[in-house]
């Protein structure tokens, strides 16, 4: 058993039991209600069944260990003064941390009384180091004494640390050393928010350890994981995708999603409905395989598995399981895989995994691959509109969803690093711009779905590092290096 998985043990509240019967059975209800539509765009019905992950990450309640820190008494004339009221400031954010905690499905162990002395801090740092909690939360009260000694206690045990510093616990002289540590993320500010995005930030990278990738390649069954990340890669032989792909029928309910899909086109170009079908096929045979698994994300080599074959490639299948929340690459890139399971916990949205194209004559990038989801503004939100189209070889059915010009987005790519001899730590490379324009393909080459977006003080388009990276909506360059810095990883901002 992984680490991941006997430290997880509960459920997450946000998943249910549903079946993919039942899901498909959702699907066709919602195509039968449109069926008399005119054929206009519809937009996805939000309240259809999803399915449900089946991997340990879905199961996963990371532990955190919370405490505050401050002197006991009245505060006198020393910062944060007799002016602030530190009995009521500990009850408040004891109310937010719990409430934070449910919302992100943790499990919480907040100290009743607020560290008093470094005795009682020694304490504290003992049993949390005992407990092997997925991360710490320290909220200091004060600037006296022994409270910033405290955070340094915490930070010093290597577990990923968040700190709380409401203004007036803290000068830039508390915090400058604590901050340039690595597996720590300071809060200066009265905003809970930010704490709350540290301690969702703990929980991503609890669920990215216990998160089982499932990896359609070659002709072994292996278990390995990725280093730093610690997530775990199920390797399947691609044989299997294959196998399943011909036991499964041309249900009622593939056809009605088949047909729901071509409604909510936008437009139709050269895909017939049998390809639609096909992918749609694709699509529940990933199911069946994440089931039978339990794994939290999928990823194939499909051109090498399928290329070949008249089997339709999964561009429709990974498009919807990304738009219903599922990690889903494309080629079998473990650097894609990590990047777009760190998107869906962190952003609650999917990526568009692409290859960089370099535009020079306007300086930017052109982001081109055949598998685009089309909720690119959240799970929860309605889809972007898209075309239903051919892969540029011709064959297959591929969504081609239309980007917002002028929607800021972030470029991000995990590099994961290696370990032993030839060690190097994972780099994730990062910048942020604004989307331009969709490309039409044809008449331009290339991938069908292209997207052009120049990113901020980028002039050296040709050379534009990594590949494979994930398109987002939104700017979360920060956040990202926050991230980084919180669990020991290289952020390279471009």
């Amino acid at each position: 058993m992984r680490d991941g998985e006997s430290r997880c043990p509960g459920k997450c509240t946000l998943c249910g039991n549903l079946s993919r019967r039942d899901f498909l059975a959702g699907v066709s209800a919602v195509a039968g209600a449109i069926a008399a539509g005119c054929g206009e765009q519809v937009a996805m019905d939000l309240s259809a069944p999803r399915p449900v992950p089946a991997g340990p990450a879905s199961k996963c309640r990371p532990a955190l260990r919370a405490c505050f820190v401050r002197r006991k008494g009245e505060y006198g004339m020393r910062w944060p003064g007799a002016v602030y009221d530190g009995k009521a400031a500990h009850k408040m954010y004891a109310g937010k941390i719990v409430a934070a905690a449910e919302r992100l499905g943790m499990t919480l162990d907040l100290r009743p009384e607020p560290i008093y002395s470094h005795a009682e801090a020694d304490a504290w740092v003992a049993e949390s180091l005992a407990a092997k909690p997925d991360g710490l939360l320290v909220v200091v009260l004060d600037r006296q004494e022994h409270a910033w000694p405290t955070v340094n206690k915490a930070v010093g045990t290597k577990i990923p640390a968040v700190v709380f510093s409401p203004l007036g616990t803290s000068f830039t002289t508390n915090t400058t050393s604590p901050s340039r540590k690595p597996g720590c993320f300071i809060c200066s500010t009265n905003d809970f928010s930010q704490a709350e995005y540290g301690m969702k930030m703990l929980q991503v990278g609890a669920k990215v350890r216990a998160t089982r990738y499932l990896v359609i390649r070659g002709d072994k069954r292996v278990d390995t994981e990725l280093p730093h990340l610690g997530m775990g890669l199920r390797y399947i032989p691609a044989g299997d995708f294959l196998e399943e792909y011909k036991r499964t029928p041309d249900s009622d309910e593939i056809l009605a999603m088949a047909d729901q899909y071509m409604r909510r086109a936008r437009e139709i170009r050269s895909a017939t409905r049998r390809d639609v079908i096909n992918g749609i096929k694709s699509y529940v045979v990933a199911q069946t395989l994440l089931k039978r698994e339990k794994a939290d994300g999928i990823t194939m080599d499909c051109l090498g598995a399928l290329g070949r074959s008249k089997v339709s490639l999964p561009c429709i299948a990974w498009s919807r399981l990304n738009d219903d929340g599922i990690p889903a690459t494309c080629e079998a890139d473990l650097g894609a895989a990590a990047t777009q399971t760190l998107v869906h916990y962190l952003f609650d949205r999917p990526g568009f995994q692409q290859d960089p194209v370099a535009e020079t004559a306007r300086e930017a990038i052109i982001g081109a691959h055949c598998s685009c989801p089309t909720r690119l503004k959240g799970f929860d939100k309605p889809s972007e509109p898209f075309d239903i189209v051919h892969h540029h070889g011709n064959r297959d059915a591929v969504p081609r969803t239309l980007w917002k010009p002028g929607r800021r987005i972030t470029c991000v790519d995990v590099l994961p690093g290696r370990t032993g001899q030839s060690a190097r730590p994972t780099r994730m490379l990062i910048s942020a711009g604004e989307v331009l324009e969709n490309l039409s393909v044809p008449p331009s080459g290339g991938c069908v779905v292209s997207v052009m977006a120049k990113f901020d003080n980028v002039t050296d388009v040709l050379a534009f590092p990594g590949f494979h990276h994930l398109f987002v909506y939104g700017d979360y360059k920060r956040q990202l290096a926050q991230y980084c810095h919180l669990f020991g990883l290289e952020a390279v901002i471009v």
